[in-house]
């Protein structure tokens, strides 16, 4: 975390947006799939050094059924915030999330980040980061339901409320692309894998002015 708040230091004093990279903002509901799309998209592009898969950072232990995320307990999350080590961060479900400060520099570089967020902050990244293309993976009410009653994690209760705040969040703005992912993976696997290719193709583009 150290690291992560000095680069956050370092780039403090830059204008922003932060430009010549992409980030990338996968949102969406939960079970929609992010993190399955996310982790095809990472097999396919396993050697590319312009890609960076962000990984997040929750107050929430890691288990098999879960991202593979940082850990943090809430008082050190909070600690680690208030010293700058996430470039965005935001509550949901009672669990803190953050994307390491490190983001900052890998975009100002010139590469694509890939993170799963919040589609409340993207507001936030619109201002943060110049080039910002936001993939939302959607997925059918029936499907969600399902999907989040065999995570086993929540009550019944908690799974409607889930399915209740993911219908109240719209998304506005430009550079949105919509990926149903309520087939097969290698289907909304592929599109995002187009996303990534063409966020690649404008990083090298924006490299040359």
């Amino acid at each position: 975390m150290m690291v992560s708040a000095l680069i956050e230091r370092e780039l403090s004093s830059a204008t922003f947006p932060i430009r010549d990279g992409v980030f990338i903002a996968v949102v969406g509901p939960s079970g929609a799939g992010k993190d399955t799309i996310i982790d095809y998209a990472r097999s396919r592009f396993a050697d590319e050094s312009r890609l960076e898969f962000v990984r997040r950072v929750i107050t929430r232990p890691s288990d098999a059924g879960s991202e593979d995320h940082d850990t943090l307990a809430e008082a050190a999350f909070i600690e680690a915030e208030a010293d700058g080590a996430f470039a965005v961060s935001w509550e949901a479900h009672g669990l803190r999330y953050g994307i390491p400060a490190d983001v900052d520099w890998s975009v100002a570089n010139g590469r694509v980040a890939v993170a799963n967020v919040s589609r409340a902050i993207v507001p936030v990244l619109r201002k943060r980061y110049a080039n910002l293309a936001v993939v939302e993976i959607t997925a059918s009410p029936e499907i969600l339901a399902e999907r989040l009653a065999m995570r086993g994690r929540e009550s019944r209760g908690e799974v409607l409320a889930r399915l209740a705040r993911s219908a109240s969040v719209t998304l506005s703005g430009p550079g949105v692309t919509s990926i149903d992912n309520g087939g097969p993976r290698e289907l909304a696997g592929e599109r995002f894998v187009e996303v990534l290719r063409k966020a690649m193709a404008f990083s090298d583009m924006s490299g040359l002015i």
